[in-house]
């Protein structure tokens, strides 16, 4: 990898009821997933930064369907797709995506 990490923090993805553990790194050109365990068909993600429309807080579910933490993000691309991310502390990745300055 080229770019320099800005973020890197274990991460699950989520779609519907299908989740996948792996590692979600933000670098100052791309967000990318790698997951664990390629085999569930959830990742590897790569996306530019500037296919990204919006990043906000959303709520982890059980079963695709049951909110069970804040603990989540969703990104929404530029062309209308959206992944959902479990993690810990994920204002610090949102702030980050955001372009907003992280405390020392």
């Amino acid at each position: 990898m080229s770019a320099s990490i800005l973020k890197s923090a274990n991460a699950t993805a989520q779609c519907g009821v299908a989740r996948a553990d792996g590692e979600l790194v933000l670098t100052e050109t791309e967000l990318q997933f790698s997951p664990f365990n390629e085999t569930f068909g959830l990742g590897p993600y790569a996306f530019s930064r500037s296919s990204i429309a919006t990043v906000q807080s959303t709520s982890a579910k059980g079963g695709g369907v049951i909110p069970l933490s804040s603990e989540a993000i969703k990104i929404t691309l530029i062309n209308g797709q959206a992944y959902e991310f479990i993690l810990a502390n994920p204002q610090q990745l949102l702030d980050s995506l955001r372009g907003q300055p992280q405390p020392s």
